[in-house]
């Protein structure tokens, strides 16, 4: 195999090669805001805008010479083959909510005969109660009773954070277990993906972490900073006996990592994943939002005998940032300013998630001013992109993008 082909991901910040994208769709007009709770958004964004500001991430990307794939195309590849497409059929059966037996196999028996694009078209945008055609002495109760929530199978709006249901970790996979029911699918079909899309037969068989493992592990909570050290996040949606499992089975194998450190930081919507107050920017640089620093509680594991972990608490985030760096001393660069209520507000809206493009240049929402003023500051290169509406769904430039290969 040509080291084209092959996907990796030992590095933080190394220059951006291939990543994994989701465009906005139509299950993002599925969004009513009687379900908004549900599907985890805190208010409906316009498509049309939402779309055009992710082509404005897509082009700086492509810019850079990064190689963009798309869920939906790739999706629409596998499901031409009759075991992923059955698979699909199956999980979208199972998984929905169709209580009625008979109602469940006139679904299935149409999710059969769809085609590859109508079938993806479904996975992500779901069936909506009302879209299921039949005589008035036909319909189950369940088509009747609506209130409660209104598809039968739910659309998957948090798609286009892609960074959540799995990340690459060296030259493996770990599939996220999704804490919210909202959001199990995603998970699914990167499985289905990892697993029958060629473009992803380097990676190892057996995944660093799976949903069948138990505890809830998402890619927003994950840090792969050098070759040798991953930082996760204890948070919200990522729980410390998936961590420590996690942890496990990297120390276990051949992977190469042999340092993990947890950062415990509070749970809260507003923080619901590591990345959302914390990311790599430069070799020895992170920028951090102020109000969770005295907050975060710093574990350092590693490899001890007889197959277990040593575990030991940290003094300080920077003195172990150093440690697993090797470096003498990092930088801690905090987003937004001195003024609180200017940091509190930019965090909101995405200021420390950032996306690393290549060491020391970063992708941010360019209404994140006060930030970005401060990344560059202290000469980190900045490019902005609009996110008016791509921030209602609570995720910035990182959350949006799944890395799939970057230069060590």
């Amino acid at each position: 195999m040509s080291d084209e082909n092959v996907l990796q991901i030992r590095s933080e910040i190394g220059q951006l090669k291939k990543v994994l994208l989701h465009r906005p769709g139509k299950e993002l007009e599925t969004l009513t805001p009687e379900v908004l709770d549900n599907l985890l958004f805190d208010d409906i964004p316009w498509l049309k805008r939402l779309q055009e500001e992710h082509d404005g991430f897509a082009e700086i990307l492509h810019s850079l010479g990064c190689e963009v794939y798309y869920y939906s195309d790739l999706l629409t590849e596998i499901l031409s083959l009759p075991t992923p497409a059955s698979m699909a059929v199956e999980h979208l059966v199972k998984t929905g909510r169709m209580p009625q037996s008979t109602l469940r196999g006139e679904i299935a028996e149409k999710l059969s005969e769809m085609n590859p694009q109508e079938l993806t078209e479904i996975m992500i945008g779901g069936i909506r109660k009302d879209s299921v055609l039949c005589n008035d002495e036909e319909k189950p109760l369940s088509w009747w009773i609506q209130e409660d929530f209104p598809f039968y199978l739910n659309p998957i709006p948090n798609l286009y954070f892609t960074r959540d249901p799995g990340a690459i970790i060296g030259n493996g996979m770990a599939l996220g277990a999704m804490k919210s029911a909202a959001r199990k699918r995603e998970s699914f079909l990167l499985d289905l993906l990892w697993k029958h899309h060629p473009l992803f037969s380097s990676l190892r068989s057996t995944p660093w972490y799976s949903p069948d493992m138990g505890d809830s592990l998402e890619g927003g909570d994950i840090l792969v900073v050098s070759d040798t050290a991953v930082v996760v996040g204890a948070s919200a949606r990522t729980g410390s006996d998936a961590i420590e499992t996690l942890a496990h089975n990297l120390f276990q194998s051949d992977s190469g990592f042999r340092e993990l450190l947890v950062l415990r930081i509070p749970s809260a919507r507003a923080y619901m994943h590591l990345d959302t107050v914390f990311t790599m920017v430069d070799r020895d640089s992170f920028i951090l939002f102020p109000g969770v620093e005295e907050a975060i509680r710093v574990f350092h594991l590693s490899p001890g005998k007889k197959g277990r972990i040593r575990i030991r608490e940290e003094k300080n985030l920077k003195v172990a940032l150093a440690g697993i760096l090797n470096l003498s001393d990092v930088r801690i660069i905090h987003s937004g300013s001195n003024a609180r209520g200017v940091a509190i507000r930019e965090q909101w809206n995405d200021s420390a998630n950032t996306l690393a493009v290549k060491p020391g240049c970063i992708v941010s929402y360019n209404r994140n001013a006060a930030s970005n003023d401060a990344l560059r500051n202290e000469g980190i290169e900045v490019l902005e992109i609009e996110g008016s509406e791509l921030v209602r769904g609570r995720g910035g430039p990182r959350c949006m993008s799944m890395p799939l290969l970057r230069e060590e």
